[in-house]
């Protein structure tokens, strides 16, 4: 009987830890995402020379990183009082995104963090009239369109939250850094797909979502509990 009533009383307290432990833990979901940039639609309607139209999915690996795939198209037309010039072409980006809100206050909603990206863009450029000075007086001219590949890279912080159940809403900051144009020295593109400024070797930009999250695996998660600092203990001599 006193056995027994042991074994009860273990029973008794391991229920009651792990039903605390419960308590202190949330349900988190690991979620595939896919968005669609609205910034790149609002500068269309305000500028009809530069359409954008891009999206991204991402799957998250953990709490803490993501694998992100963007992709999008871009038409760029300008002119001026001497010369026309026009840019259009798709571009993909790859990378990684790591969250630096920690998972139980994140609760699989909130993103606050950095990405890193890896761009290819595939372009068709070219001028299709432009006025230029001679001996003669004025002429006119074109340079016909050539396509070409570029290669950037990019750091992309940002931010996300969730405004209703599987829907969220968020922006990236854009830092972009040119390798590789893909054209001659001599005559660098105005604008590539996915980059911005092609006579720049940075160009920033920016981007906002909308998002559907799609979960895929859950889990919970604790709280990170931080160690009290251990009390230094005085030595005293003996006299």
């Amino acid at each position: 009987m006193q056995r027994i009533s042991g074994y009860f009383i273990s029973l008794l307290i391991i229920t009651c830890s792990l039903s605390a432990g419960a308590q202190d833990s949330i349900k988190v979901n690991l979620n595939f995402r896919a968005g669609i940039d609205i910034y790149g639609p609002a500068v269309y309607y305000g500028n009809r020379n530069n359409l954008t139209a891009e999206g991204f999915v991402a799957l998250e690996r953990n709490n803490k990183k993501a694998f992100v795939l963007e992709g999008g198209y871009q038409n760029f037309k300008y002119s001026q009082y001497n010369y026309s010039y026009i840019s259009n072409g798709v571009f993909v980006r790859g990378g990684v995104d790591f969250n630096v809100i920690k998972p139980f206050e994140a609760a699989g909603k909130y993103y606050a963090g950095i990405g890193l990206r890896y761009g290819l863009s595939i372009y068709r450029t070219g001028f299709p009239s432009f006025l230029h000075d001679n001996y003669w007086g004025t002429g006119t001219g074109f340079i016909p369109s050539s396509i070409h590949v570029a290669h950037f890279v990019e750091v992309d912080p940002g931010i996300r939250t969730e405004i209703l159940k599987d829907i969220s809403i968020g922006w990236n900051l854009r830092l972009r850094l040119m390798i590789y144009s893909g054209a001659k020295k001599d005559l660098k593109p105005v604008s590539v797909p996915g980059y911005g400024n092609g006579v720049s070797a940075f160009s920033p930009g920016i981007n906002y979502y909308l998002i559907i999250n799609i979960p895929y695996k859950s889990g919970y998660v604790k709280p990170e509990v931080e160690k009290a600092p251990e009390k230094e203990t005085e030595s005293v001599k003996q006299r």
